[in-house]
């Protein structure tokens, strides 16, 4: 019987078909599922903040693009999984927060984490095939290995699959 794999904030994990990978509540975070179509294998890290080099307590690599990136990409070789193999859909980087002065870095963090995230799989040579990234609303995402499909569900609004 397949079970749905449940990834929480900052944390990451794998999972094989039948089983699907599902995140709740992305805001301005992202989630990156990184899977094999062949292996119908996927991973999924879900980031808080774009750059672990701004931030003194940054224990947790699984909270940031540039280092859960990294991360997940090393649980999947560690696997037996070709970096190269792997592709890349992405979900998150709301604006969940607007302010009247508009200087505020909180409400820009969304498309910090985006560009974050771009920035880091293309370095690593991974494509992303799909995504659903910023606007102002959270997202909710399951991804299933076996179909390689990323169904987007919003509070209030229509379900998608990328």
């Amino acid at each position: 019987m397949a079970s749905s794999i449940i990834v929480g904030i900052a944390d990451m994990k794998i999972c094989k078909a039948p089983d699907t990978i599902t995140t709740l509540g992305l805001g301005s975070c992202v989630g990156i599922v990184l899977y094999d179509r062949a292996a119908k294998v996927a991973g999924l890290v879900h980031i808080m903040l774009p750059d672990s080099t701004k931030i003194k307590q940054n224990q947790n690599k699984l909270k940031f693009a540039d280092t859960g990136i990294d991360e997940l990409v090393q649980k999947l070789q560690s696997m037996g999984i070709s970096r190269f193999s792997l592709k890349a859909k992405i979900a998150g980087g709301a604006k969940m927060f607007a302010f009247a002065s508009g200087a505020s870095d909180l409400g820009s963090i969304g498309d910090k984490n985006v560009m974050a995230v771009k920035q880091k799989l293309k370095s690593l040579g991974i494509a992303i095939v799909a995504e659903d990234v910023g606007l102002n609303y959270g997202r909710t995402i399951v991804f299933n290995p076996e179909t390689c499909e990323l169904t987007i569900t919003n509070v209030g609004r229509d379900s998608k699959i990328i």
